[in-house]
């Protein structure tokens, strides 16, 4: 099919008038309020870093394309995620678009690790810059996601009206869904209460104020030193201490940015080859830990310790593979805290015993320090939980702890918490729930067997979280786009992950994941955060072979989809 100009494709659909027509003879074409569906190609959902980059790619290739938002704005996690300190763990002239050498050499990063303000207005920036905001329906919640097999399009719901549309792409982030924890008289408690990825955006003004943490994990580590800093008194609840390595964040460098500017196009490519989709400031060490000498690997860990951030786990190359090695590396780690932390008995209560990056690393900015301050206090709750929550505080093993603000730091419902959420029901009535009911199953992390024309950014069953974000979205919506295009130019309508590929894959996954350390841990990877969530390893480990497995499935006419 040929399409005339940008504008003329702007007026109509890529797929001619097939959908619209469909939209308004179909019996599913409107609501029971008599709103008509709203006609598109293609319905994004979620406007970060993944939507906005499908929707320019979209809007580029001819299709006609919309994204709908629940926030009023662009930015996705970076939008709601504004605790104190929150800050990106890629730096930051690797965490941006590679799409557009324009925009690289345009934008000014200040520090080695971009915080929160910062990202968000370089999303905002991405969206004036394209003109992004014409095409995203914000404050525009889905509440139902069903597929109309006669029709062969999706029909989605929201609370602004309702859409139809032949493909709709997930966009909805990995780290979207807050936990929070059901604590017995949460709703009892007197003061205001926070969860780090729901943070007001006016701010927080904890001055003079004593202050409840409810968690350790990443958003956490960040938060603590900067709520400390503010607040007359700090409590931590810790069901489990974590691993953390210094940041050592600073401003950039402007010798360094100018490196960074005049190579971009190399260091990208460079990126894309690495694990984790990122270029570490020491190289990665294919050496084995566990046969290292004393003196060796003392002097390697400090020099990878003193630098921060990534590049300390890949010291050496069985870090995530060997339990040997791990430990070894895990030790050191250890040592590292009893010598920051005064207390001994506080030491001993931060210092973990699990494997060592099993699950998200953790980088920090003077987070275990934070605990010499006379005012800051630990409590364990991991022998014995938080038994309620009182209208004046925390209350573990009988003992009351009085607060004036209580700060959730529990994390997210991670990588299919928001899916869920949306109601979304496949061919022959077939929810998504019950689909994935033990566990989520998808066809490379992209297409789910049973969803037709479904695709998913970052799925699960994909690198994601493991990776740098943004080079695996980059990826994930190239893959769509070119997909998309096949399909028009073949003149077909419908692509859907088959049942056997489907679950070629999920085993797949779970094998790769089982020759790593990474499911030993009681990780949100897994899901283990989440009362009755199945306990699935959900990311794949590799970003490299998962490039070239994509690349070889869209070669060989999308092998493992069934194409009508």
């Amino acid at each position: 099919m040929r399409l005339g100009s940008r504008a003329a494709r702007a007026r109509r659909s890529a797929f001619g008038p097939s959908v619209v027509s469909a939209a308004m003879s179909s019996g599913n074409g409107a609501r029971s309020d008599g709103h008509e569906a709203q006609a598109h190609d293609v319905v994004v959902v979620g406007a970060g870093f993944a939507g906005m980059y499908m929707l320019h790619k979209l809007r580029d290739l001819g299709f006609d394309a919309v994204v709908v938002e629940r926030a009023d704005d662009v930015g996705g996690t970076w939008y709601w995620n504004r605790y104190p300190g929150a800050r990106c763990d890629v730096e930051s002239m690797q965490y941006s678009y590679s799409f557009d050498p324009e925009l690289e050499q345009e934008w000014e990063w200040s520090e080695r690790y971009s915080g929160q303000p910062e990202i968000l207005r370089y999303a905002n920036h991405v969206a004036d810059k394209y003109d992004l905001r014409r095409d995203i329906r914000f404050e525009t919640t889905v509440t139902a996601v069903d597929w109309d097999d006669d029709a062969r399009q999706w029909h989605l719901q929201t609370d602004r009206g309702p859409y139809r549309a032949r493909f709709v792409v997930m966009a909805t982030g990995c780290l979207s869904t807050a936990n929070v924890p059901q604590f017995e008289g949460a709703e009892t408690f007197e003061g205001p209460t926070y969860h780090t990825g729901r943070w007001p955006h006016e701010g927080v003004d904890f001055d003079g104020k004593s202050v409840a943490v409810i968690g350790t994990g990443s958003s956490a580590v960040q938060a603590i030193p900067v709520i400390a800093a503010e607040c007359r008194e700090l409590t931590v609840f810790q069901r489990t201490p974590n691993y953390s390595v210094p940041a050592r964040n600073q401003p950039l460098d402007p010798i360094e940015k100018a490196d960074w500017k005049a190579n971009y196009r190399e260091l990208r490519a460079r990126m894309v080859t690495e694990p984790a989709a990122m270029v570490l400031r020491l190289p990665g060490s294919e050496d084995l830990a566990k046969e290292a000498s004393d003196d060796e690997f003392a002097r390697r860990m400090e020099q990878r310790w003193a630098v921060g951030g990534f590049t300390f786990y890949r010291a050496y190359g069985d870090i995530a593979l060997d339990a040997e090695s791990n430990d070894r590396v895990a030790e050191f780690v250890r040592r590292k805290i009893a010598e920051v932390v005064h207390d001994p008995e506080v030491a001993a209560k931060l210092t973990p015993h699990n494997t060592i990056a099993c699950k998200r690393p953790c980088l920090d900015t003077h987070y275990y320090e934070t605990f010499n301050e006379p005012h800051v206090n630990l409590v364990d709750v991991s022998a014995t939980p938080i038994e309620r929550i009182s209208p004046a505080g925390v209350v573990v093993d009988g003992t009351e702890y009085p607060v004036d603000a209580i700060v959730y730091a529990t994390g997210f419902d991670a990588m299919t918490g928001t899916l869920l959420r949306m109601n979304i029901t496949g061919r022959g009535g077939v929810r998504l729930a019950d689909h994935w009911d033990a566990g989520p199953r998808t066809y490379l992390g992209l297409g789910v067997a049973g969803f037709p024309n479904m695709f998913t950014v970052s799925g699960p069953g994909s690198p994601s979280v493991l990776t740098n974000m943004i080079p695996s979205i980059e990826q994930h919506v190239d893959w769509i786009a070119r997909c998309l295009v096949d399909l028009r130019e073949r003149s077909t309508t419908v692509i859907e992950a088959e049942p056997d590929a489907e679950a070629y894959w999920v085993d797949h996954v779970n094998a790769v994941a089982d020759l790593t350390l990474y499911p030993t841990c009681n990780s949100w990877y897994l899901g283990a955060n989440i009362p009755g969530k199945t306990r699935v390893f959900m990311p794949l480990p590799g970003f490299p072979p998962y490039v070239e497995i994509c690349e070889d499935v869209a070669s060989d006419n999308y092998r493992g989809f069934a194409l009508a």
